[in-house]
């Protein structure tokens, strides 16, 4: 099928992906081209306006069967290299449904979900915590692929990394509270896990659904410890739902221990693991340039080393 409707970038998507890039500017100036050439390859039409997020483009779509899709680009890289082997790993429990993948471009043609439905919409906090705990139950209770990245050797190039890196942050507290982030993950360091996780797993990614009600989407998957997937659901709206609440202690500890409950999960374990994604944001940051930490990082931090040190 041929198809000479254009397929529009976003603006905003497109200025912000190559910023500071030259690959990522010439792969968005590839993607009208792109587009198109899947669009007559799998036998679909365009079904309305592109969205994006922070890293992909997704173009609603109609299969010829009339079904409706998604087409789903993205510039392959070490974080989402994986997601196919994931996707096809969890076969739609718990997840979108991955309909088909070219592994040269990584485009994914998947089931399509209602964008204007994220869980983030839902006002009562517990009531969505309780529902991405369930999903996330589900979806770490799947043993990781091989070819997934793994958690030990993140965890092992972190501790390789932090004591070259602390010493950029301004504030001595915020210094202690990630070396202290980097003893916990040495901990835990000689049982990494081998469950599949969807590692980005927060309320702008679930979606309702027809087939479900919610379904996760944008998995980048990695084999380790769940544990380690705690942190983007701790951080899900967090002025909103947990800043404004007034004690941002108390809705941590209920978001934390809503999770662990639902999932089963030793917290003494998996507040070591959620600070090392601590620990690895702070790292990011760093590496981007920053000298002091989100202020998200150092309550989540502070709050559950407060609780583990108070643990008997």
């Amino acid at each position: 099928m041929s198809t000479s409707i254009p397929i529009e970038v976003p603006d905003a998507f497109a200025a912000s992906y190559g910023e500071d890039d030259a690959s990522g500017r010439a792969w968005i100036a590839g993607l009208p081209g792109l587009a198109a050439d899947f669009l007559d390859r799998w036998t679909l039409r365009p079904d309305g306006p592109a969205r994006h997020g922070m890293a992909s483009l997704v173009l609603p779509v109609t299969r010829a069967d009339d079904t409706p899709a998604v087409l789903k680009f993205q510039q392959v890289r070490d974080d989402n290299a994986g997601a196919a082997l994931g996707l096809r790993a969890w076969d739609g429990n718990g997840v979108v449904h991955l309909l088909d993948h070219d592994p040269d471009t990584g485009t994914m043609m998947l089931e399509r979900l209602d964008a204007a439905r994220p869980l983030s919409s839902m006002a009562d906090d517990a009531a969505a915590m309780q529902i991405l705990a369930e999903l996330m139950a589900r979806l770490v209770a799947v043993p990781a692929p091989q070819g997934l990245r793994h958690l030990a050797d993140i965890a092992a190039a972190m501790l390789d990394q932090a004591p070259h890196a602390v010493p950029a942050l301004r504030d001595p507290a915020e210094r202690r509270l990630v070396r202290t982030c980097a003893s916990a993950v040495a901990e835990l360091i000689g049982e990494p896990g081998d469950r599949l996780l969807h590692w980005d797993l927060h309320y702008d990614n679930i979606l309702a659904g027809q087939r479900e009600p919610w379904l996760a989407i944008d998995p980048e998957p990695l084999a380790g410890d769940p544990g380690f997937d705690l942190w983007p659901a701790l951080d899900s709206r967090w002025e909103e739902a947990v800043v404004a609440t007034g004690d941002v202690t108390r809705t941590v500890l209920r978001r934390f221990d809503q999770l662990t409950e639902v999932l089963g999960l030793d917290r003494q374990r998996a507040t070591g693991w959620t600070l090392g994604r601590i620990l690895q944001n702070a790292l990011w940051d760093i590496e981007d340039g920053k000298a002091t930490l989100e202020p998200a990082q150092v309550a989540l931090g502070i709050t559950l080393l407060r609780r583990r040190t108070s643990t008997p």
